[in-house]
């Protein structure tokens, strides 16, 4: 999807082109957006939502260089969120996309037992033109005591394009982490996260989960503790911390998943999503963007370097 081929944010179109000559129409939409499961395209097929000239489309026609493929989008449903007057960290903002640092402390959207307060409550008041969109825009989300950055969307569009970029891992995203332990200088954990089976309101590495897989290294030896970078190759809830408490090496601060709290410098898990890779949905520029380590996670760093020197 092209600005060019942009007429709304529910309305696209793309131009089929000359390697996709001869293709079943499905397979071709399905190689040019990944972003969509077949599923989803197989609905708005059999919907008539996708067009070619002024005919319904079939999955089975062959497609033919030059074609225009016309997709008119059933608008996202609407949760009733209210818009509340909450400060937020800003580092980016266009007609496309806002970049926000969020800090811990802050639930992303509602849910069970948080009705209001939240991140998605303050992007309506600060951008009211998110409520049309499915989670007013937010594509991926931070657990409440993580700290750091998130991209969301502002039109349909973006939105679609971002879970894509997400989907096949062109978005990157990393984060610090302090566990408790020395852990190899490098290394990387793929295991499979579900929902506990005993505690619903954990995850746990299981062999029905999800896949998962997160990269990490050691940016610094603090004593006992280990300074990590942790790359995420999927978004599973809770990842981080249960693939580290998976390894042995659970997050200093993270009382769920084993690792308690150090001396009360830190009442919360000791995860912050530093950096934050996206190519810009209308432009394709891409975007790079970091957050430095909120106070209190930067102060227990230094109390933790100064009681164990090089």
């Amino acid at each position: 999807m092209s600005e060019k081929g942009l007429t709304d944010e529910f309305r696209f179109w793309l131009e089929i082109s000359p390697d996709e000559e001869g293709l079943r129409l499905d397979r071709a939409l399905a190689r040019r957006l990944p972003q969509f499961s077949r599923t989803t395209l197989q609905h708005w097929l059999r919907d008539g939502r996708i067009t070619i000239g002024s005919r319904p489309a079939s999955a089975a026609a062959p497609v033919r260089a030059g074609e225009r493929v016309a997709f008119d989008l059933p608008p996202p449903a609407s949760a009733d969120v209210l818009a509340e007057d909450i400060p937020l960290a800003i580092l980016f903002e266009d007609d496309t996309l806002i970049v926000i640092d969020k800090p811990a402390g802050l639930v992303v959207h509602p849910g069970a037992g948080c009705a209001s307060g939240t991140l998605q409550n303050a992007l309506l008041h600060h951008a009211p033109d998110l409520a049309p969109l499915a989670r007013s825009g937010i594509v991926h989300r931070l657990d409440k005591d993580t700290s750091g950055l998130l991209v969301v969307a502002r039109t349909e569009i973006a939105r679609l394009a971002l879970i894509g970029q997400l989907k096949t891992r062109e978005m990157g995203r990393e984060y610090e982490a302090l566990v408790i332990g020395r852990p190899p200088a490098t290394g990387f954990v793929e295991a499979p996260i579900g929902r506990d089976a005993r505690h619903r309101t954990r995850m746990s590495v299981r062999r029905d989960g999800r896949p998962a897989r997160s990269d990490f290294m050691v940016l610094e030896r603090l004593g006992p503790y280990s300074l990590l970078r942790v790359r995420l190759h999927s978004g599973r809830t809770h990842q981080i911390r249960v693939h580290m408490a998976h390894l042995g090496f659970p997050l200093v601060g993270d009382e769920t998943y084993g690792g308690g709290r150090t001396r009360h410098l830190l009442t919360r898990q000791a995860l912050h999503a530093r950096r934050l890779t996206v190519r810009h949905p209308r432009t394709g520029e891409p975007l790079a963007f970091e957050s430095p380590r909120p106070h209190d996670f930067a102060n227990l760093v230094e109390m933790l370097r100064r009681e164990n020197p090089p």
